[in-house]
């Protein structure tokens, strides 16, 4: 059985109520799970006190308990790619008011979004402006995510959304420009 399937077999068990199953799934998804976190980790400042593995298993954590209808393995890392930028945000959030805004994380767009120039930009108002763009396009916005946060390939992201790679180019470009436009505003 390929590890696509494997996986959403187990996804499919998950959903059905095995605890179990999710204990047999957390092996085979950990090393791509440690691959997005560490992705992730890569936007934020130097001196950040999360580390990868944390942040697997704060996603994990959260995971485990989500009433999520699990469709496949796509489906599963795109979730977990977005429930790991929630916990950097919670995280950034928890940070900015420790230190009352003697220090905001930073978050260099053209090394993680690309859609920047070289100008640092805060966690907090980078989701601002997703959450923003998801209001008024969420497939836009879940399209941002997907590539930037979870690393999906266009192919992949068009086999989530259920569009064409071309669709998912189109959004992607769209989505850049508004992002850049809302963030250099």
């Amino acid at each position: 059985m390929s590890e696509s399937r494997q996986i959403t077999r187990l996804l499919l068990e998950w959903r059905g109520g095995s605890r179990e199953a999710f204990d047999r799934l957390l092996p085979v998804v950990y090393d791509e799970l440690r691959r997005m976190a560490r992705q992730h980790m890569g936007a934020e400042r130097r001196d950040h006190t999360l580390q990868a593995t944390a942040l697997v298993h704060e996603a994990c954590l959260r995971l485990i308990d989500a009433d999520i209808e699990w469709k496949d393995r796509l489906h599963f890392f795109g979730v977990a790619s977005r429930v790991m930028r929630r916990v950097l945000v919670d995280h950034a959030r928890v940070h900015r008011s420790a230190k009352r805004g003697a220090g905001k994380p930073k978050l260099n767009l053209d090394d993680v979004l690309q859609i920047a120039d070289d100008r640092p930009w805060d966690l907090l108002d980078v989701d601002i402006a997703l959450e923003r763009l998801g209001e008024q396009d969420e497939r836009k916005a879940r399209v941002i995510e997907l590539h930037y946060f979870g690393g999906l390939k266009l192919k992949e992201i068009a086999e989530v959304l259920e569009i064409t790679p071309d669709a998912v180019a189109w959004d992607l470009r769209m989505a850049k420009a508004w992002l850049r436009r809302e963030l250099g505003s």
